[in-house]
């Protein structure tokens, strides 16, 4: 009796084990069914899988060349209001995000996170802080937008700030400025809050010495960073980990003040890089190690005002950016916003030459490189330029060249930059921030911030989100994952300036056909080298452009209207993953030996073209194509 109640006792320890374990297995495949986001097709959770720099280039888990492009969120990180973090809840987070990837065609967003809030006392970090924060950038990763966090000080902290002051700062936290003792903070005679950066003698002695390490306070920032790390490696899912893109260690470094005889050079040699590569330290230390940081330079490198512009772009560190690091910078057109050094709107090709600098400079440092912020005023004595530097700066994120050469040049039009507009804040117009904790200064309008208001988004009455720029400009065609090289890139958005189209970039007259095709219409062009992978190129597709009166010409088919994919299907259109309603347009070859190169024209411009038309335009275009080879 008592070896049948042993023999009974050990089968129901057996059967025991062996339905936890299936639960577990069972919970396993329910976290990891969880992690496929909708709309998922075949080849998308290994593209996902990873984010690599390879060869100069963002590459996904298929090898397929990547470009990021999106918004960062947000500015009200700045702000006290919503303690620190861009919403106020994780509905509002949810909102933004689907209205980010649905309105703004965004794949990627730069997140910012609050040193004061994540370690409002030395050495004890908020959990509670960093659960919302995680939360909050959950949103993102399951609307199918990448994100990259990104540690944002401007003026080194609110808290150098006093109740009547002209402006305000965010960043450090209160402990950090009250070791420093630092002159009650004036600007002297200053017309924009930039100007605090090298003028403010408390925010230029508290810049110095974090960088300088005094008090241990620059420690203490990389200890609570490799925190904030560990943190989101561990409360992540795997799945929502791999669409983290990497890690910005520092918004717009400057010295603050520079020792005598030093010159922004070297302090980006002897002080900025070693910082970067303790931070690279920390990222390994908290499972990060297969995510790149995004380093920015001195953040006047590439100023276009020659008064203001350093030398600098982390030349000294050479080679060892490599595919640990992306070269990421900043760039606003001071000359547009200064209203005094740029009379007029911008034009065809404005910035061309300042951002192939920032393609040169990431290339020789053997990186990909990435434009984090750049915006200008949506209100405000030099708003009516917008359109045309924000058109300006699309175009040149797109190529190196201007409008009027790219169809005679395609071929040197440069890879293809990653971006995130400066910003996307969605309670824009509606805050309610008390100004270094002033009662009496309660910021209600634009950003809430320093009198900024860039904005790309606001809510209407209804609550719901709509855009504050022409949605020509903002969600635009663009190579999401090509397979293959990108060689050339262009998109004729035909945005607005008030009731005028801009038309950049028409088709040449040497091509009848294609242009008879393109009428007035919106347009791409995409010219690529293939490499033999199977998964197909992906083009964002703008929410205006409707499939089924949308063109696509290529040596791949010729077609008006869309089908929806299916695994070979040479033209096809599919959702975006993450379920909110965006699209893609995906180009699969059918075999490795197939032509040098693949070129394809997307437009909404014909409504109802001939056959004899198709068949006539991909005659050019496949043949312009060949030219360009």
């Amino acid at each position: 009796m008592a070896k049948m109640r042993a023999r009974l006792l050990v089968l129901l320890a057996v059967v025991l084990v062996s339905s936890s374990l299936t639960s577990v297995a069972g919970a396993s495949r329910a976290g990891a069914a969880d992690d496929r986001l909708p709309g998922a097709l075949w080849f998308d959770e290994r593209a996902a899988a990873t984010l690599t720099v390879e060869d100069g280039r963002f590459t996904d888990g298929l090898g397929r060349e990547v470009v990021l492009r999106g918004y960062n969120v947000s500015g009200g990180t700045k702000l006290d209001e919503n303690h620190g973090l861009p919403f106020a809840s994780v509905a509002d987070a949810q909102k933004s995000a689907a209205a980010m990837r649905r309105l703004g065609g965004a794949n990627t967003a730069r997140f910012l996170l609050s040193w004061a809030y994540a370690e409002p006392v030395r050495g004890r970090v908020d959990e509670r802080y960093l659960a919302a924060v995680t939360e909050q950038l959950r949103a993102f990763l399951r609307a199918g937008i990448r994100v990259y966090p990104d540690f944002h000080q401007d003026l080194h902290s609110r808290h150098l700030f006093h109740e009547d002051s002209w402006y305000t700062g965010d960043g450090a936290p209160a402990w950090a400025v009250e070791q420093g003792n630092y002159p009650r903070e004036s600007c002297g005679v200053c017309l924009f809050w930039g100007q605090n950066i090298t003028q403010n003698k408390a925010v230029t002695r508290a810049t110095y010495d974090f960088w300088h390490n005094r008090g241990g306070v620059q420690d203490a920032f990389l200890t609570t960073a490799r925190s904030v790390m560990e943190y989101l490696a561990e409360h992540l899912t795997p799945g929502e980990f791999e669409g983290i893109a990497g890690f910005d260690p520092y918004n717009e470094p400057h010295a603050g003040t520079y020792e005598p005889g030093q010159s922004s050079r070297a302090w980006e040699r002897d002080v900025l890089w070693p910082f970067y590569e303790k931070f690279r330290a920390r990222m390994d230390e908290a499972g990060w190690r297969d995510k790149p940081a995004f380093v920015e330079p001195n953040l006047f490198w590439n100023a276009n005002l020659d008064f203001q512009r350093q030398e600098g772009g982390l030349l000294d560190a050479g080679s060892a950016l490599g595919p640990r690091y992306v070269f990421n910078t900043h760039f606003y057109d001071q000359k547009a916003i200064s209203g005094v050094f740029m009379w007029g709107k911008a034009k065809d090709g404005q910035y061309a030459g300042d951002f192939a600098t920032v393609r040169d400079r990431a290339a020789d440092a053997g990186t990909a490189g990435i434009v984090s912020e750049f915006g200008h005023p949506l209100a405000g004595a030099v708003a009516d330029k917008a359109p045309g530097v924000l058109k300006g700066m699309y175009q040149a994120l797109d190529s190196r060249l201007p409008g009027a050469t790219w169809w005679s040049r395609a071929q040197d039009s440069g890879r293809v930059l990653s971006g995130t507009q400066w910003q996307w804040d969605i309670y824009n117009g509606r805050h309610h921030e008390l100004m270094n904790g002033n009662p009496d200064k309660v910021l209600t309008e634009g950003d809430a911030w320093n009198d900024e208001d860039l904005s790309a988004v606001r809510l209407d009455d209804s609550g719901a989100a709509v855009l504050r720029q022409d949605a020509r400009l903002l969600d635009r065609l663009y190579p999401s994952a090509t397979a293959g090289r990108v060689l050339g890139f262009t998109y004729e958005d035909r945005s607005r300036d008030g009731a005028t189209t801009l038309t950049w970039n028409p088709v040449p007259a040497s091509m009848p056909r294609v242009a008879e095709l393109v009428g007035t219409g919106r347009y791409g062009v995409l010219l690529w080298r293939p490499d033999g992978t199977s998964a197909p190129t992906e083009l964002h597709l703008p929410a205006s452009f409707d499939p089924a009166r949308t063109t696509v010409v290529s040596d791949l088919g010729a077609l008006h209207g869309l089908p929806s994919y299916e695994p070979g299907t040479p033209v096809a259109v599919a959702p975006e993953p993450g379920g909110t309603g965006s699209r893609r347009v995906l180009l699969t070859a059918q075999d490795d030996d197939g032509p040098g190169l693949h070129v394809a024209l997307v437009t909404d411009g014909a409504t109802t073209p001939s056959a004899d038309l198709l068949r006539a335009a991909r005659a050019e275009l496949t043949q312009w194509a060949q030219d360009r080879g």
